[in-house]
């Protein structure tokens, strides 16, 4: 029985295809980065170190249509209060949002919306408000695709994907963020409710 949905994705340009630390992608619909590498579906089990993945990213950049912008903090504050009224609108409860410069972690818990249906949303209502404040050009997408989740269903794992996006910013050398919209986890599973 899923508990929650960790939901991850990144901006434009941030992870593409067949980036050396692998994808979510099955193909490549661009021909002008296909001779950067060939698709390994799912994260790879070992890792490239920085500089492999640096040379990738330093080849990749020129080819893309659009330039790879990374968010502010103005930014990703748009974003945190478009996440916070999308979570008000939709009913989520959210245990964990960190918000970075190139990507997102979101645990959310199980809801009549699926995983993707919760992306598109969150992607969807973020990108209206991005586009409103005008800090990119019209025709810039501000997300990199569909994303990708992971199914949680254990206390034990919803905790350990709570620590996770808390430390997220931490290990990256950023300060932590509090969002108002995050809900502390309280043991909950379904069928069971929370801890008491």
């Amino acid at each position: 029985m899923i508990a929650g949905y960790h939901l991850i994705w990144t901006i434009y340009g941030a992870w593409l295809p067949n980036d050396p630390r692998g994808s979510s992608s099955i193909e490549i619909r661009s021909d002008i980065l296909r001779d950067l590498g060939e698709i390994h579906y799912g994260r790879k089990k070992v890792q490239p170190n920085g500089a492999v993945l640096r040379r990738f990213m330093q080849q990749a950049k020129p080819r893309l249509k659009h330039d790879v912008l990374q968010f502010y903090d103005d930014e990703i504050r748009m974003v945190a209060e478009s996440f916070a009224a999308t979570i008000k609108a939709r009913r989520y409860t959210c245990y964990g949002c960190a918000i970075m410069p190139d990507h997102v972690h979101l645990l959310i818990r199980k809801h009549r919306d699926k995983a993707e249906e919760m992306i598109g949303f969150l992607q969807d209502d973020s990108w209206q408000r991005l586009q409103a404040i005008k800090t990119r050009p019209g025709d810039h997408p501000v997300w990199g695709g569909p994303g990708w989740k992971v199914y949680l269903d254990a206390c034990a794992d919803m905790e350990r994907t709570v620590r996770y996006i808390l430390n997220n910013r931490i290990k990256a050398g950023m300060p932590a963020q509090r969002w108002d919209f995050v809900t502390e986890y309280d043991g909950w599973l379904p069928g069971v409710g929370a801890r008491k």
